[in-house]
């Protein structure tokens, strides 16, 4: 979301400059050679580092946050974490940035209560100027749950690229599947996100057997890496399960996987509002997913999707079942998904509403 929203403004003539704390994969060089404005490490942190070194590098590194404020004469900041909203935040007041968003996509699996409450009294004491929430029930959850002040809360939801997507080949997709040692026959169930507890996939492995039982011919593959792959990999051998399981690790090949798919699954046990399931949209995918925030608001059950319980492995497998066995709703669902998509969540209409929250916004600041 962050480069996406970059390169909109930039397009528009803005002067954009984009900060991470930590470059955990080694993209910087990458990215800076895909985009057309700075791109900067401010190496305040190391994930492989011990708490006591990475104090050390924070300071420092909010120094070259505010150091690159005060240079480029910044203006407005957006911070896309929890973490850079309660650091980075209180760093661009401090640089005297007049406009301070902060952006709440979901809880984040990990994040202490102390750091949810943090984020509601950066909103409520003014060194937030306003909140960004990307689903209604995050908003709810920011208000209610962290103690932000409502009139500081306000949701724009997640968007993505309509044409921004390479369309392959029948021989390009036949040649994925073949790869991935999925005959022409057999359908293919795809799951994208990183394997966590937040992304529920244990709960679609317990399912796998139900489903194998009326439709034998399907494979589910999980695009993803994680601190659970080695759990799920024995708990798939555990369930006799491991031959219609293809754990893909990290990939490069999202979009063309999601073409060569017949369904999406995303059994998640929360979110914010999830680009893989906008993305499986685009890819006209029909999808199952878990009734949870951000979800609901873009899914109505029967009609652009299916919804299922979170944790109801039974409902999963039952949902399924039911859209395996059936081509023609599959196709309906699809399409139906896709054109949500090109009404609601496009990039245009996302960064259209944080351009009018930008230019519009009474910055509430308890200096002025």
């Amino acid at each position: 979301m962050l480069l996406t929203q970059a390169r909109w403004f930039h397009a528009q003539g803005y002067s954009v400059q984009v900060a991470f704390f930590y470059d955990k994969e080694g993209l910087q060089e990458e990215w800076l050679a895909a985009h057309p404005f700075p791109i900067h490490n401010l190496r305040a942190w190391r994930w492989d580092a011990d708490a006591f070194s990475n104090i050390l590098r924070l300071l420092p590194g909010l120094l070259r946050l505010w150091f690159l404020l005060r240079r480029e004469r910044v203006q407005i900041v957006e911070a896309f974490t929890p973490h850079s909203n309660v650091l980075g935040l209180p760093v661009a007041w401090l640089a005297r940035v007049s406009q301070r968003i902060a952006t709440h996509h979901g809880y984040i699996e990990g994040a202490s209560q102390g750091l949810a409450r943090a984020h509601g009294w950066l909103v409520s004491s003014g060194l937030a100027t306003h909140m960004v929430a990307v689903s209604e029930r995050v908003r709810r959850i920011a208000i209610e749950e962290e103690g932000a002040r409502a009139e500081r809360v306000s949701v724009i939801t997640n968007g993505i690229e309509l044409a921004d997507v390479q369309k392959f080949s029948k021989a390009e997709i036949a040649s994925l599947r073949a790869s991935l040692d999925v005959p022409e026959s057999t359908l293919l169930a795809l799951t994208v996100g990183r394997l966590m507890e937040q992304k529920g996939h244990t709960y679609l492995l317990d399912a796998i057997p139900q489903i194998l039982q009326q439709c034998p011919d399907v494979v589910f593959a999980f695009a993803g890496e994680g601190p659970l792959r080695a759990e799920l990999e024995a708990k798939a051998s555990e369930l006799g399960i491991s031959e219609a399981i293809r754990f893909l690790g990290l990939r490069d090949d999202i979009p063309s996987l999601l073409q060569a798919a017949d369904i999406f699954l995303m059994p998640s046990l929360w979110e914010g509002l999830p680009i893989a399931m906008l993305e499986a949209m685009r890819a006209t995918l029909p999808i199952v997913v878990s009734e949870v925030e951000g979800v609901e608001d873009v899914i109505v059950d029967g009609r652009n999707g299916v919804l299922v319980a979170s944790k109801d492995v039974p409902g999963l497998a039952a949902a399924v079942i039911k859209l395996l066995k059936d081509p023609q709703r599959r196709v309906k669902l699809g399409e139906a998904g896709r054109e949500t998509l090109a009404v609601e969540y496009t990039v245009e209409r996302m960064c259209k509403q944080y351009e009018a929250l930008f230019l519009n916004q009474n910055t509430g600041d308890d200096r002025a």
